[in-house]
């Protein structure tokens, strides 16, 4: 689990180097405001790595950049990944895979746009997955993001 883990924040990763406590766990993350989800299901060409449901939240200060397309320092962004079981024509949270943490601090991570990652296994506070290798395993797959500051993800419509 733990390399299936690994592999899937390597494509999400937009990460500083960074020693393996630098990142904090977003406590209380699934109270801020829920930009998007989604599914990745079999066949999607990122099913290997992010194969599942996926939440997309977002603290304040990240709320501030998703609307003026520059984040602040202090925005942190929580990738929630969840297995999706399917059963009796509908698809359901299964177990947390990952909860990827993108936390913006434009000194400290400089190097990498300002970004720096975690992903914590299970969603649990303590079992990081990323550490040392955050620069290495993420932020190659952001690089080409840099007009969006780094980041994929988009609010989704409001209609």
């Amino acid at each position: 689990m733990k390399s299936i883990t690994l592999a899937a924040l390597a494509v999400f990763c937009a990460v500083a180097w960074a020693g393996p406590k630098d990142v904090p766990y977003p406590q209380g993350y699934r109270n801020w405001y829920h930009v998007k989800s989604m599914v990745i299901e079999q066949g999607h060409p990122l099913h290997g790595s992010f194969g599942g449901i996926h939440h997309l939240y977002a603290n304040p200060k990240a709320m501030q950049g998703y609307k003026s397309g520059k984040f602040p320092d202090g925005s942190v962004i929580v990738f929630d990944l969840l297995e999706a079981q399917r059963a009796d024509g509908a698809i359901t949270e299964g177990a947390r895979k990952v909860a990827g943490v993108m936390h913006k601090n434009a000194k400290k991570y400089a190097e990498t746009g300002g970004w720096g990652f975690e992903g914590f296994g299970g969603g649990d506070p303590g079992q990081r997955v990323v550490g040392d290798q955050a620069a290495q395993a993420c932020f190659g797959c952001h690089m080409p993001q840099k007009g969006s500051d780094f980041v994929f993800s988009t609010l989704r419509d409001k209609r």
